[in-house]
Order: C-alpha cells, then structure tokens, then sequence
C-alpha cells in the first residue's frame, strides 16, 4: 500500500517531526518506508530510522511517497500520513496561541 501526501510540519522533516514519525512508525507491525515523491523505489528509506528520515531533507510543502507493508499497513498509512499532513502543533495536541503567552510572562 502506498500514498502520496504533502508535507505541512514548518520544519519539514526535521528534529522533532521526524521523531514523530519515527516514534508513529514503530508503534505498526508493518514495514514502512518513504522518499519523495517522484523519485525510485530505490530511494525510499526506513521510517523507522530517525537518521533516514531526517536525512531526506524534506521541507515543508514537499511531496512524500509513504509504502507500508505488512498486517498493520493500513493503520500505519493512516497513522504517519495523518502526522505530515497535520502542523507540528495539532499533531502534538498543542494549540499554538496567539503569541499572548510571551507578554503575560512579563
């Protein structure tokens, strides 16, 4: 099973979303993999792997294949693919504020 999804994290696939993914990935009994979009099967790398992920170097508003393969490839698919179509804050169930936060400090 495979889609195609852009990715919406501002970081891209970088430091803490790339963990997410990581983190999401390894919670499936499926083998997931993921490149960009367009390139080869010969590109996609383990999602399960935070030093491939991070070192695709997607950014924000790039296309990413997702392969998962295995009993739990749909959940997985569901699962990674809701996490880089879903901004940094929502996915960690974080609302980000307007800003207010800082000035209340004061």
């Amino acid at each position: 099973m495979e889609r195609t999804v852009t990715v919406e994290p501002e970081a891209g696939l970088h430091a803490r979303p790339a963990s997410k993914l990581v983190q999401t990935a390894n919670r499936f009994d499926a083998d997931v993999s993921i490149g960009r979009d367009g390139d080869g099967d010969d590109d996609l790398v383990r999602a399960d792997s935070m030093l491939s992920v991070s070192g695709l170097n997607v950014e924000h508003g790039e296309s990413v294949r997702v392969v998962a393969e295995g009993p739990d490839a749909e959940a997985a698919l569901d699962a990674v693919c809701d996490l880089l179509t879903s901004p940094v804050e929502e996915a960690d169930g974080e609302a980000k504020t307007d800003g207010g936060d800082a000035e209340d400090a004061s």
